[in-house]
C-alpha cells in the first residue's frame, strides 16, 4: 500500500510538471502575441491530444531542473522573488479586474448544474498538488513539529481564497462560453479592452508557474530519495551531492521524465490523469491517518483491530457505492440509505476504537470525523472523471504492482531485516548501522568506499 501510494506521487510530480509546463508555453505565446499552437510542432501522424510536440515546455523544464540541481538555498532565494511578484499581479488581477465585472456574466449562475461543479472540481483539484511539498523539506527546516503544519495549512488557506477570488474576477469580466483555454486572464484583459494588461499578466502569470516547476523540481526529487533509502527503488537515486547539497540524480531522472510526457501530451489528458493521481493521494493519506492514531503493532488488541479493519472497509465502501450512485443515477433514495451508513461507520470507529497513538506536536484535530470525510470527499470527485483517464491510471497502477512484486519487495531493506537472524541483536545492530551509514553516503565517499 505505501509503495503505491508512493508511485502516486511520483506520477502526480511527473506529470504535475509536465502539465505546468505546457501552460507555460501558453501564456509565454501570449506575451508575444502569437497563439500557443504557433510555438508548438504539429506531427499529423500522432493521435490527437499527443501530436502537438512543446519543446518550449521542455526547454523550460530543464531550465528550473538545472537550477534545482544547483542549489536549494539558490532556489528558495528565486522563491521568494517570484512570490512578491507573484502577490502584486494576483492583486492587480482581482482589483482590476473587478472594475470590469459584468454580473451578467454569472447568468446562468449553474450553466451545468450541480454535477458540473463537481465534474470541474474533480479536474482542478490538481491545484493542490505541491502542498505537500512542504513536508518534504522537514529535513530543511529548523523546528518542522511547528512550522511544517503552519506553512502547510497556512498557504492552502491563502491559496484556496485567493484561486476562488481569480475565479470569480474572470467570469465576471468575461463569459465562461469565451474563456480561453490556453492564457485565459491574459485573454480576458485582452477583449475587456486592456490590451497592455494582458502583458502583465502574462509576465506574472509565467513567473508563478516557474516557482510552481522549481517547487516541484525540489519536492519530488526528495520524494524518491526518501524511497530510494529504502531500496524499494535503486539506492542511486538517494545519492546527494557533497557540493551542491542535493539529489542530482532524483532531480535529473524526474525532469527528464516530465520532459518526455510535456513534449508530446495535451493539458486535459495531464489535468485528468493527474487529478486521479491527486485525489487517490489525499484518500490514502487519510485512510493511513486513521490507522496509525487506531493501531500499533504488538499494543492493539485483536479485537479492536477487527473493529478497526471493519469499520475502515465499511467508510471506503460507502464512500465508493456514493461515488458509483451520483455517477450512475439522477434519483436521490440512494443517498438516504448510504450516507447514514457511512456516519455510523465514522461514528463506530470514534466510540469502539480507542486511539493507540496521541501526536506528539500537532495532530489533526476531530480524528476520525475530518479524515472519514477526507476519505467520502476524494472519493466522491473520482466518480466525477472520465473512464479513459482511470484506464491510464490503471495501467500505471498495474506497472507499479509488477515492479513491486518482481523487484522492489526483495531489495526492501525491510525485507532484509524480516530476514534476518532477530535473535542475534549484534548482528540487528551492525545491519542497523549499515544501513544508517549508506543512506547518508555522498557521490563523493560513495566513490571512495567502492574504491
Amino acid at each position: 500500500m505505501a509503495f503505491i501510494a508512493a508511485g502516486n506521487i511520483i506520477l502526480e510530480y511527473i506529470i504535475g510538471g509536465a502539465a505546468v509546463a505546457r501552460a507555460w508555453t501558453g501564456y509565454f505565446a501570449t506575451l508575444c502575441n502569437h497563439n500557443p499552437n504557433d510555438f508548438r510542432i504539429h506531427a499529423s501522424h500522432l493521435a490527437n491530444n499527443y501530436n502537438r510536440l512543446d519543446p518550449i515546455a521542455v526547454a523550460i523544464l530543464l531550465i528550473t531542473g538545472a537550477l534545482a540541481v544547483y542549489s536549494t538555498r539558490h532556489t528558495s532565494t528565486v522563491n521568494w522573488i517570484a512570490s512578491f511578484v507573484n502577490m502584486f499581479v494576483i492583486v492587480f488581477v482581482i482589483v482590476a479586474g473587478l472594475t470590469k465585472a459584468k454580473a451578467s456574466n454569472y447568468t446562468p449562475f449553474l450553466p451545468h448544474g450541480a454535477r458540473g461543479v463537481f465534474s470541474a472540481a474533480s479536474v482542478l483539484f490538481f491545484a493542490y498538488l505541491g502542498f505537500d511539498a512542504v513536508a518534504t523539506m522537514a529535513e530543511e527546516t529548523k523546528n518542522p513539529g511547528r512550522d511544517i503544519p503552519i506553512g502547510l495549512v497556512g498557504s492552502m488557506t491563502i491559496c484556496t481564497i485567493l484561486y476562488c477570488l481569480m475565479g470569480l474576477t474572470l467570469c465576471l469580466m468575461q463569459k465562461y462560453t469565451n474563456i480561453n483555454d490556453d492564457a485565459p486572464f491574459s485573454i480576458a484583459f485582452r477583449d475587456v479592452g486592456w490590451k497592455w494588461a494582458q502583458y502583465i499578466v502574462a509576465l506574472g502569470a509565467l513567473k508563478g508557474m516557474t516557482t510552481v516547476l522549481l517547487v516541484g523540481n525540489v519536492g519530488q526529487a526528495r520524494y524518491l530519495t526518501h524511497i530510494a533509502r529504502t531500496h524499494m527503488i535503486p539506492p542511486w537515486f538517494a545519492l546527494v551531492n557533497k557540493r551542491t547539497g542535493t539529489p542530482i540524480n532524483a532531480t535529473v531522472v524526474m525532469v527528464l521524465a516530465s520532459c518526455v510526457i510535456a513534449f508530446f501530451s495535451s493539458l486535459n489528458i495531464l489535468s485528468n490523469l493527474l487529478s486521479i493521481s491527486t485525489l487517490f493521494i489525499f484518500m490514502l493519506v487519510a485512510v493511513a491517518l486513521l490507522v496509525r492514531r487506531h493501531y500499533v503493532t504488538q499494543q492493539t488488541s485483536t479485537h479492536h483491530r477487527n473493529l478497526l479493519t471493519f469499520f475502515l472497509l465499511t467508510i471506503i465502501g460507502t464512500s465508493i457505492a456514493i461515488a458509483t450512485y451520483w455517477a450512475k443515477s439522477s434519483g436521490w433514495v440512494g443517498y438516504l440509505v448510504l450516507v447514514p451508513i457511512w456516519f455510523l461507520a465514522t461514528a463506530g470507529l470514534a466510540y469502539f476504537v480507542p486511539e493507540a497513538r496521541k501526536p506528539k506536536t500537532w495532530g489533526v484535530p476531530l480524528v476520525p470525523w475530518i479524515p472519514s470525510l477526507s476519505i467520502a470527499t476524494n472519493i466522491f470527485l473520482l466518480g466525477s472523471i472520465d473512464k479513459n483517464s482511470f484506464i491510464r491510471f490503471a495501467v500505471w497502477t498495474v506497472v507499479m504492482f509488477i515492479y513491486y512484486f518482481f523487484f522492489g519487495l526483495h531489495a526492501s531493506y525491510d525485507t532484509a531485516l524480516k530476514k534476518s537472524d532477530q535473535s542475534d541483536p549484534t548482528k540487528v545492530a551492525e545491519e542497523g548501522k549499515i544501513r544508517q551509514t549508506f543512506e547518508f553516503l555522498t557521490v563523493d565517499s560513495l566513490n571512495h568506499t567502492l574504491q
